[in-house]
């Protein structure tokens, strides 16, 4: 299975998808440097180690995983991640109000705009809370190509993510990512969810009050 999905200009992005529950695992591997760094170890070690091998081929450098980052505390998003905080030494950034309930120290807590740099390229925090308190989506803009949006569980095609019929909670999320995404990118930028298919901002635009009015 070929896991490579956007081959950019400074860039790779990887992916696959893990578990029963369908979790996306994204690697990022800079061409030049090789520095990598993965969002969501979600489950499956040697699927995520054999990802990592892959993209060896995406850099004439040695590659080596810099930063593991998360999305959000669910546990289905963090279930491999111990396992390879040990097999490579690789520290740990995620949101900080969702910090303490991760199954590893964190070494980098995020707040809103805070930026995740490893040699090559940088990304930046999101805060969208709702669906966790501490949720983050990890922004990456491309010098020569549409902007890419690694939204965990907060945004998906059709939707925003699980609150639990909690009307707070949801006009919360819902606000936060049309504030922070929808208002702050492009049309077509790709959301790329932590479940399922990518999307783009402009596909799910027109939706946003159609969301609203359903409450979910």
């Amino acid at each position: 299975m070929d896991t490579l999905i956007h081959d950019l200009q400074d860039i790779t992005i990887r992916r696959i998808s893990v578990s029963e529950m369908d979790n996306n695992v994204y690697l990022l591997t800079a061409k030049e440097s090789g520095a990598q760094l993965l969002i969501d170890a979600a489950d499956d070690l040697p699927a995520i180690q054999e990802l990592l091998t892959d993209a060896a081929a995406d850099t004439a450098a040695t590659p080596k995983l810099e930063l593991i980052a998360t999305t959000h505390q669910h546990w289905d998003h963090v279930r491999a991640l111990p396992e390879l905080v040990k097999a490579t030494g690789a520290p740990t950034a995620a949101g900080n109000d969702d910090a303490e309930a991760l199954p590893v120290p964190v070494d980098r807590t995020l707040e809103h705009g805070d930026t995740c740099a490893v040699a090559g390229f940088e990304l930046t925090a999101v805060h969208l809370r709702g669906h966790t308190p501490g949720s983050i989506a990890f922004v990456y803009q491309d010098p020569a190509g549409p902007t890419h949006i690694f939204s965990g569980d907060s945004l998906f095609p059709g939707g925003v993510g699980n609150t639990q019929k909690d009307p707070e909670r949801f006009n919360q999320l819902l606000n936060d990512v049309s504030e922070r995404l929808f208002e702050a990118y492009p049309e077509d930028t790709i959301v790329h969810p932590g479940h399922g298919n990518p999307t783009t901002l402009g596909s799910e635009r027109p939706h946003l009050e159609e969301w609203r009015a359903r409450g979910w």
